[in-house]
């Protein structure tokens, strides 16, 4: 099946992202924090995070969406996986969508696309997320106060090589 064709009704299928995923991304993205991280501050408006994820996610880094086949042969982004490079930006999930899989084939399209290796920085606070990503081979390799990101939040530096 092409990468562009929407997936049967309960099938997942990953895609490139298009311009035209900004709102439904961004939805998601701020869905997906406020459910897995309540304690997270706002430092930014709905309208903002739009036009970070227009301007800046979508044009500047390599995004994968995961798509959930509808009826009537219509899908809807249920996840996505951003990757600058040998870094992953942003990898979420929405809400419901946790623990079927999704995330786990998110990341192999990520490995698949940088395959010497992957480093990603998560909130200390997150517990499901680190457990996701050291079930999937990562290692904790720095700790810091939170000074580096918006939030002011305390977070982990991960590691992912093929070697292990």
């Amino acid at each position: 099946m092409p990468s562009d064709s929407h997936p049967r009704a309960g099938a997942v299928l990953l895609r490139e992202a298009r311009a035209e995923d900004a709102d439904a991304l961004t939805r998601l993205f701020l869905d997906s924090r406020a459910a897995a991280l309540p304690y997270l501050p706002r430092v930014h408006s709905d309208e903002a995070t739009l036009g970070w994820m227009t301007h800046v996610v979508l044009p500047g880094t390599d995004v994968w969406v995961a798509e959930l086949g509808k009826d009537g042969g219509t899908a809807e982004p249920v996840g996505f996986v951003s990757v600058d490079g040998d870094e992953i930006e942003q990898l979420y999930l929405r809400p419901d969508m946790r623990r079927r899989g999704i995330g786990t084939r998110l990341l192999a399209k990520a490995r698949e696309r940088s395959p010497q290796g992957l480093g990603l920085y998560t909130f200390q606070r997150n517990a499901d997320a680190r457990a996701f990503y050291e079930r999937h081979g990562f290692t904790a390799v720095g700790f810091d106060d939170g000074s580096r990101n918006e939030e002011n939040e305390p977070d982990v530096r991960y590691r992912w090589s093929p070697a292990g």
